[in-house]
């Protein structure tokens, strides 16, 4: 099922993620997780692009796994670290398997040199239109509504947004971010831009103290002060921050669908655990599946 067809129903529904594992002798282990957070009834589950010394093939078979389970999944595909014919390999294997949907994303600018070789991509919109010329598949992008770290400010961030829509993204999901009022801004002035394809927003429920400074780091995320006094209070009790957590992402989510959103990501960083205790304090808000 094309992903973006759950994502216009007129229904509230969450989705989660997952990521692969570095080694090949993990696979059966993930493919078993795939397994559980399916069976938590998200409305689509997608699995990032390979981790630190992992590969692409893994992403492949996790979202084989995840579609058997009935459930809509997205392979996540990043471009930059890739030959041009890397990627086309992937792309065939992907439709031989079937799977529909793709998260067209540029990945981290490799470190060698030499970037980009003649057959490397720049930006994430030459894969996108490759990806558009391959056809039979529904394209997703991603988004920041902080900005992008790279961008000189939010008006050229947006304006190369507007141009990945305009290459064939369907729809798009946002980065994390710890304060609505962050996400509510960014979908006016993307709105105002001309940028109006579904966008998801992307919650990330943050259980321990440490992901709160590795999250910080890693997306340039603004941490609101309420958030960080519920670190303060309960960072060096596990159990209670997790609790705590689980909460915040829960009163997050809650408000989103107050306000009008109908679908939400939950960056489940492969805890089925966390994403299940956000879905069950939703249990009478959202429909599963």
């Amino acid at each position: 099922m094309r992903v973006i067809e759950r994502i216009r129903e007129d229904r509230v529904t969450v989705s989660c993620e997952m990521f692969p594992p570095k080694k090949e002798s993990l696979l059966d282990n993930y493919k078993e997780l795939a397994v559980r957070l399916a069976a938590l009834g998200p409305s689509y589950l997608s699995c990032t692009y390979g981790a630190a010394g992992g590969t692409s093939d893994y992403t492949v078979e996790l979202t084989d796994t995840i579609n058997r389970q009935g459930i809509p999944a997205i392979a996540h595909l990043t471009c930059v670290s890739s030959t041009k014919e890397k990627v086309q390999t992937v792309l065939a294997e992907l439709k031989a398997r079937g799977i529909e949907n793709i998260l067209a994303l540029r990945g981290d600018i490799p470190e060698h040199a030499g970037f980009p070789l003649p057959n490397q991509y720049h930006h994430a919109v030459e894969l996108i239109r490759e990806i558009k010329e391959a056809g039979d598949f529904c394209i997703g992008g991603a988004c920041y509504p902080e900005g992008h770290p790279e961008a000189a400010n939010m008006e050229e961030d947006l304006g190369h947004l507007k141009e990945k829509v305009e290459a064939g993204c369907e729809y798009l999901t946002t980065q994390m971010f710890f304060d609505n009022d962050i996400f509510y801004n960014f979908m006016f002035k993307a709105l105002k831009k001309g940028i109006d394809v579904p966008v998801v927003p992307g919650i990330m429920p943050v259980t321990t103290a440490s992901q709160v400074r590795r999250s910080a780091a890693l997306t340039g995320s603004m941490i609101p002060p309420k958030f960080l006094r519920i670190v303060d209070c309960f960072g060096d009790r596990p159990e209670a921050m997790k609790q705590a957590g689980i909460a915040y992402a829960t009163d997050q989510i809650i408000d989103l669908i107050a306000n009008g959103v109908r679908h939400v990501h939950i960056y489940s960083m492969n805890r089925p655990d966390v994403a299940g205790a956000i879905m069950d304090n939703l249990s009478d808000i959202f429909v599963r599946g």
